[in-house]
C-alpha cells in the first residue's frame, strides 16, 4: 500500500536542534513500525524495527522482496547485539574487534525473540554495526536494532545517494533521511561465524585476502546459479535472488584490454545500425578509446575503491540516460574486484561476452 508521501530531511540543512528534532522523528517511526532509510558507509539502508515481525514485513512489501531474503540487523554499539546473537564465537571477537564499527556483517545464531520475519525464517541472524555518524544517531534514537535492507526496489541497483533512494522508495517509505553520498559506495561483506571455519557469503570492501590474513583459515561460499536455486534458502541478502540490475540488458566484456575495448566499439556500431541507444561503461584507463553511445566511466583500474564507489549510482545514470543496452569493461576476480564484479556479474544477468 503506497503512502500519502514520502519526507525527505536535508540533514546538512538543518541547525543542531533541528537535527536532533529529525533524529527524534526518524526513531519514533522505526519504533512505531514505520520506514525510514538512511545513509550508511556502503549504500543507504531502508530501516524498521528489527525485533518486530510487522515491521520487517512493511520492509518486503516497500521493496517488493521475497520473505525467505534475510535482512541484515544493525546495530549502534555492543551491547545491542546481546539481543540478537545466542552465542558470539572467538572468531566473531576477532572480526568484531578489528572491523567494527565498519562494513562487516557477521552470521550469528539468533535470540528467541529475534523474529523470523526478519531473518527469513532462519534460526541465524546477520547483524553489522555501520561507521556512518547519521547511522549510528537514528540506532540509538530508535532504540532498538534496525533491520536494513539496501533501499532499492529488489533487482535495482543499490542507491547511494538519498535522491537515488527517492526514486525507487517515494510514497512506498516514511522518510528518507539525506546524509550525502555513501563513502563506499558497495554493500558490506557478509561472514558466517555459526560455521568452524568462517565462510565469506558476499564479497565486499574487507575483502577475502584480508580476513584471510586476520583469521589464517576463511572459506569462500561456492557461488549458485538463480537457475538452479529453486529450494535454496539464502543465510544472506544477495545469494538467491537477481540483483543490481539496471533497467537495459547489461553485458560484460572480458579478455585482453584491447581486445575488449575493440569489441565493446564494434558492438555499440552494431546497436547504432539498429537504432538501439548503447551504454559503456569504462574506466579511465580506457575513456579515449569510445567516441560513440553513452559513455560513464568507473575510475582508474588502479583505484578499485573509486570503481566500487561509482558502479551503482552509475547504472542509474544509464536509467535516465534511457539506453537500450550496456556494455561493460570487466575487472580482474580477486581483492576488492571480487566484490565489485559480484555486483556487476548479476547486474548483467550473468551475460558475459568473451573476447
Amino acid at each position: 500500500m503506497l503512502l500519502a508521501a514520502t519526507e525527505m530531511v536535508r540533514l546538512n540543512r538543518l541547525s543542531e536542534d533541528e537535527k536532533a528534532k529529525a533524529f527524534e522523528k526518524a526513531g519514533s517511526i522505526i519504533r512505531s513500525g514505520g520506514l525510514v532509510a538512511f545513509p550508511t558507509e556502503t549504500v543507504y539502508g531502508l530501516g524498521a524495527n528489527a525485533m518486530d515481525a510487522d515491521a520487517a514485513a512493511r520492509i518486503y512489501a516497500a521493496k517488493k522482496r521475497q520473505p525467505d531474503n534475510p535482512l541484515i540487523a544493525h546495530i549502534a554499539d555492543r551491547e545491542m547485539l546481546s539481543v540478537l546473537a545466542a552465542d558470539v564465537p572467538p572468531a566473531a571477537e576477532i572480526l568484531m574487534d578489528t572491523w567494527w564499527p565498519g562494513p562487516l556483517t557477521l552470521i550469528f545464531r539468533k535470540l528467541p525473540q529475534v523474529p523470523r520475519g526478519t531473518t527469513g525464517g532462519l534460526d541465524t541472524v546477520a547483524v553489522r554495526m555501520p561507521d556512518h555518524p547519521d547511522a549510528a544517531r537514528l540506532i540509538r534514537a530508535a532504540g532498538v536494532p534496525i533491520a536494513a535492507p539496501s533501499a532499492n526496489l529488489s533487482g535495482r541497483p543499490s542507491p547511494t545517494t538519498a535522491d537515488d533512494t527517492m526514486v525507487d522508495m517515494e510514497g512506498r517509505i516514511d522518510m528518507i533521511l539525506d546524509g550525502g553520498s555513501c563513502e563506499i559506495g558497495i554493500e558490506s561483506t557478509i561472514v558466517d561465524v555459526t560455521e568452524e571455519i568462517p565462510m565469506i557469503l558476499r564479497p565486499g570492501y574487507i575483502t577475502y585476502e584480508m580476513l584471510q590474513d586476520l583469521l589464517g583459515e576463511v572459506r569462500i561460499d561456492k557461488p549458485l546459479d538463480p537457475a538452479h536455486q529453486k529450494d535454496f534458502r539464502p543465510k544472506a541478502p544477495g545469494q538467491k535472488y537477481t540483483h543490481y540490475a539496471p533497467k537495459a540488458p547489461m553485458f560484460l566484456v572480458k579478455g585482453d584490454r584491447s581486445a575488449v575495448v575493440n569489441e565493446i566499439r564494434r558492438l555499440t556500431e552494431l546497436a547504432e545500425s539498429e537504432g538501439k541507444r548503447a551504454g559503456i561503461l569504462c574506466t579511465d584507463e580506457t575513456r579515449e578509446s569510445f567516441d560513440r553511445g553513452v559513455v560513464l566511466c568507473l575510475g582508474s583500474r588502479s583505484n578499485l575503491g573509486s570503481v566500487a564507489h561509482n558502479l551503482f549510482h552509475l547504472l542509474r545514470e544509464f536509467d535516465e540516460a534511457g539506453v537500450d543496452l550496456i556494455y561493460s569493461e570487466a575487472f580482474p576476480d580477486n581483492e576488492l574486484g571480487r566484490a565489485v564484479m559480484n555486483r556487476m556479474i548479476k547486474a548483467a544477468g550473468y551475460k558475459e561476452i568473451i573476447v
